[in-house]
């Protein structure tokens, strides 16, 4: 949602922080776990009602959250393992950060919101809590598992740094529950836009990969791929040697790696 110039623009000033720490010998993995301390403190800070400063923690690790990244490219020291951890552990954050919320909300029967106008304030901001971490780890998911696929999946309205800025709005202006709200709603309709966008693109592979074939290998794939085989001169129908292959899906199959 956030333009590719604010995101430049955003990354290039974290940059220029990160280049004398990296002359310190800190590493990327380091502010990575800093990083989910920082959030569990922020958790921690939500839990016992201090919103208003909650909210800026929110922001600070937010912006933080992108230091290891920045590290990374400062020191050219990026590594398959160094992202893996960053992802993992950003969900991890993000889940600890909600925990702290659901924490502080149930800690108030009373709980009143100036601007909601249902009653049973509680409850909701429960169930309001329980969509919007689902949401996210949706999102997140469907992107993790189309590029494990081989296909780009930065589609969508609420990637992570708007989540952060929508909670963090919220935690700073009293309006917890409408943000909750935005989250909820536009966390699951990104997964669903990620879902389609996955959908749209695997179509188009596959039709440019038949575009590709040759045009003899086309008509026999089409025209043999279900034809039993015989001998020629007897009647006899030898079947298929291919043995079928089960066409359980993940997770429910056992046998097949599942996220």
């Amino acid at each position: 949602m956030f333009s590719r110039r604010i995101q430049q623009r955003v990354r290039q000033f974290v940059n220029s922080i990160m280049r004398p720490l990296a002359r310190l010998g800190i590493t990327p993995n380091t502010l990575t776990l800093l990083g989910l301390l920082l959030s569990t403190l922020t958790a921690l800070v939500i839990s016992q009602g201090f919103l208003l400063a909650g909210g800026l923690l929110v922001l600070f690790a937010g912006i933080f959250d992108m230091f290891d990244g920045a590290m990374a490219r400062v020191r050219n020291a990026a590594s398959t393992f160094g992202a893996f951890l960053d992802s993992t552990l950003d969900r991890y954050s993000e889940s600890i950060i909600l925990f702290g919320l659901l924490f502080y909300a149930l800690q108030r029967p009373g709980l009143h919101d100036a601007l909601w106008p249902f009653p049973y304030e509680q409850p909701w901001m429960i169930a309001l809590i329980y969509i919007a971490g689902i949401g996210s780890l949706m999102v997140s998911y469907a992107k993790a598992r189309a590029e494990g696929l081989g296909l780009e999946c930065k589609t969508g309205l609420l990637a992570r740094p708007e989540r952060v800025v929508i909670l963090a709005i919220g935690l700073l202006t009293g309006t917890v529950m409408w943000a909750l709200v935005l989250l909820a709603i536009f966390s699951h309709v990104t997964a669903i836009e990620r879902i389609v966008h996955v959908g749209r693109v695997s179509r188009a592979s596959a039709k440019m990969s038949m575009a590709d074939m040759p045009i003899d290998e086309k008509h026999s794939s089409a025209n043999n791929r279900h034809l039993p085989t015989t001998n020629v001169g007897t009647n006899e129908v030898k079947e298929p040697s291919v043995r079928p292959v089960p066409t359980s899906v993940p997770p429910f199959n056992g046998g097949v790696h599942s996220e």
